[in-house]
């Protein structure tokens, strides 16, 4: 069993609550627009990151990140990009990436918007944690955190972060 704490678009900012949120977590995933190093190095300090670039990182951390990246967790094919859009929407490069991989998890970033989608179509479940920086539209930032259980991904919990 792992618990695993996901967010995307912290465009190189860090909310105080998300070492709390993310305390009892194995893991952090973190779906692209870290927005430097040091945002990527602060998050692996609280628990080992696995992470992919968005638009906005730089070769700083493309040395560290690819674009995409689909591996195992539990019993459970993830695949998880930055700009990869939702079930009915995705992008060109995410419907070749879920063929190719058959994944049960797909996350992604990018929108801003959390999204928890079932995608019977695909056979999978999407998360788009939405963003958890300062930067962009978004009125409140949001965290994810979830366990996966061998094929079971479960006890879905959602912090909102107030911007101010």
């Amino acid at each position: 069993m792992k618990r695993i704490g996901l967010l995307s678009d912290t465009h190189s900012y860090i909310h105080p609550k998300v070492s709390v949120f993310f305390a009892e977590c194995h893991e952090i995933w973190h779906a692209g627009d870290i927005g430097d190093l040091e945002t990527a190095k602060i998050l692996a300090s609280i628990k080992p990151l696995k992470a992919v670039v968005g638009n906005i990182d730089g070769n700083d951390l493309k040395a560290f990140y690819p674009v995409f990246h689909d591996f195992m967790c539990e019993n459970v094919k993830v695949l998880m990009m930055h700009i990869g859009g939702y079930p009915g929407k995705y992008t060109k490069e995410a419907r070749q990436l879920i063929r190719e991989t058959s994944p049960n998890l797909f996350i992604t970033g990018h929108s801003h918007i959390l999204k928890v989608i079932n995608d019977p179509k695909n056979n999978l479940l999407h998360i788009n944690p939405g963003a958890a920086g300062k930067q962009g539209l978004h009125q409140v930032g949001t965290l994810v955190r979830f366990t996966i259980d061998g094929e079971d991904i479960r006890d879905l919990e959602i912090m909102e972060l107030p911007r101010k």
